[in-house]
């Protein structure tokens, strides 16, 4: 029997050889093999071996074919550079200019969504629906939370998929769509349910007054908010990752900024409209309050049904409760802050800073989480010992001032923190929000609060997102639920904080006044 030809020489065959019939085994349409007799002599059994090599091969070639055209599909659009190796290098061969960049207008479209949404508090807190029931300061922070929650998760979910190549095909794209509108609508329907009950015992254990009517307004008014907000973002969060991949952005740089951008106004703007309609209709509540809850409630079924249906949703169905649940009270342990200072002449003026402050380090948090996902996603699966192995307890020297790049995207986005505010809280004194009196004392308590919330919840979510990582929970679904909530948490104390220092060392009558 003859030896088996080199692979060279079957190669040569496939490529250079001319044609013979084809053997019946091709299918029409198929290339005929290349013959071997011309190049193996007279011998029929080194024919025979050599024509079942060749066809093996070609065989092969097909597949591997098919392979390297699926595998352009899923990488072909994460390359941000021309330089391009054999991992995907899409998040790792950014500068720190780059990121900068990337970053900046979102993080700005977001601040100023975060402004609007601070000087439209500072108006509604005047309404007879805040006065009268004051809970719904308690839902506030819960319900702008819930960018974090659902919106910032979605994105950064959307976003990994994006980058590792699970949105290339139409089909894949339209069922990650499908699957995770669904998804947040049981989730925002749900989280909107919870909020309002936390609002009730939290605004029934200081006073110990608990009143039916005002239950059931702030029940309606949170589902109603928190199911339309996260519909009308969602479908603004798609629309961004898909825009961005298409003009060759980085997702992650630029989808969770956009998220907030709205949210907040649109939230708030939703919150307050519709809690005083709702009061307006106070003398038929046992009606309408309990029609609009049983409303959105019946939807659940629709929505359960249709998160199933996506493989990438179902998991999250199923076990994503816990972060945004657990989000949620943290944020409105926040708003019963909010809800406890408002009204205090001492702290006049804190209603509008408060969604900015919360607002901003939830944006840079979420942002950096999104990227060290995605990062970590491009090596492994959750809870695999990839190259990039978790870090259960990092320094803050490693988690700022090493030169990979998640430390670089950490001190980018702490350096944005300064001049964001400052274009903030110019734009704020402009439009005279809160009747505020910007003096250097007040700015640099200010500036102090946050940068302290910015710079512990970048540390944490280095910790959070390496740990989660470790434990095999996927960061996208688990993270910024937290991190969010916890800058929400951060943001409010530190901001309450500072105004209580600047009232006892008198600097209140200059710097805010009424």
């Amino acid at each position: 029997m003859s030896s088996k030809p080199e692979p060279k020489d079957v190669h040569q065959l496939n490529g250079t050889g001319p044609t013979a019939s084809p053997c019946p085994s091709d299918g029409p349409g198929r290339e005929p093999l290349a013959g071997t007799s011309e190049f193996l002599g007279p011998d029929g059994a080194g024919v025979e071996v050599v024509a079942i090599e060749s066809r093996a091969n070609a065989k092969g070639v097909r597949e591997e074919d098919a392979l390297l055209e699926n595998g352009s599909q899923s990488n072909e659009s994460d390359d941000v550079s021309t330089d391009r190796g054999p991992a995907p290098p899409s998040p790792l061969k950014e500068t720190s200019f780059s990121i900068g960049l990337q970053v900046l207008f979102p993080f700005l479209l977001a601040g100023f969504g975060t402004v609007a949404a601070g000087m439209v508090l500072d108006i509604v807190q005047h309404w007879e629906v805040f006065q009268k029931v004051t809970e719904v300061f308690i839902l506030v922070p819960a319900l702008l939370g819930l960018k974090g929650n659902l919106e910032m998760t979605l994105a950064s979910r959307l976003s990994t998929a994006a980058n590792i190549g699970h949105m290339d095909t139409p089909k894949e794209l339209w069922r990650l769509i499908a699957g995770n509108m669904a998804l947040i609508q049981v989730q925002a329907t749900v989280v909107g349910f919870l909020a309002s009950i936390a609002a009730v015992v939290f605004g029934w254990i200081p006073d110990g007054h608990f009143s039916i009517p005002h239950a059931f307004l702030l029940c309606a008014s949170s589902v109603a908010t928190a199911f339309i907000a996260s519909l009308v973002l969602g479908m603004i969060m798609i629309g961004v990752i898909i825009g961005s991949r298409k003009i060759g952005i980085n997702p992650d740089n630029v989808a969770t900024p956009i998220a907030a951008s709205l949210g907040d106004l649109i939230t708030l703007a939703l919150l307050s409209g519709i809690s005083w309609g709702l009061y307006l209709e106070q003398d038929v509540w046992q009606y309408i309050y309990p029609l609009v809850c049983a409303f959105f409630v019946a939807l659940l079924p629709v929505w359960v049904v249709l998160a199933r249906r996506s493989p990438a949703t179902r998991e999250v169905l199923y076990s994503g409760w816990e972060p945004v649940i657990i989000a949620m009270a943290i944020s409105s342990v926040g708003g019963l802050i909010l809800d406890k200072t408002v009204s205090d002449p001492n702290f006049a003026g804190m209603a509008v800073f408060t969604p900015v402050i919360n607002g901003v380090g939830g944006n840079l948090v979420a942002v950096q989480a999104s990227r060290i996902s995605t990062f970590l996603h491009m090596n492994g699966m959750p809870g695999e010992n990839s190259a990039q192995a978790p870090r259960r307890c990092p320094s803050p020297c490693t988690t700022f001032f090493s030169p990979d790049v998640n430390s670089r995207s950490a001190r980018v986005l702490f350096l944005l923190v300064v001049p964001g505010h400052l274009v903030f809280l110019y734009t704020i004194s402009c439009m005279q929000g809160g009747h505020t009196t910007l003096t250097l004392i007040f700015i640099i308590f200010y500036m102090t609060a946050a940068l302290l919330q910015v710079l512990i919840l970048l540390y944490i979510a280095d910790w959070m997102v390496h740990w989660m990582w470790g434990r095999g929970l996927d960061p996208d679904n688990f993270s910024i639920p937290y991190l969010t909530a916890l800058g929400d948490l951060l943001g409010t104390g530190l901001l309450a904080l500072s105004f209580h220092v600047l009232w006892l060392i008198g600097d209140r009558d200059t710097d805010v006044g009424d």
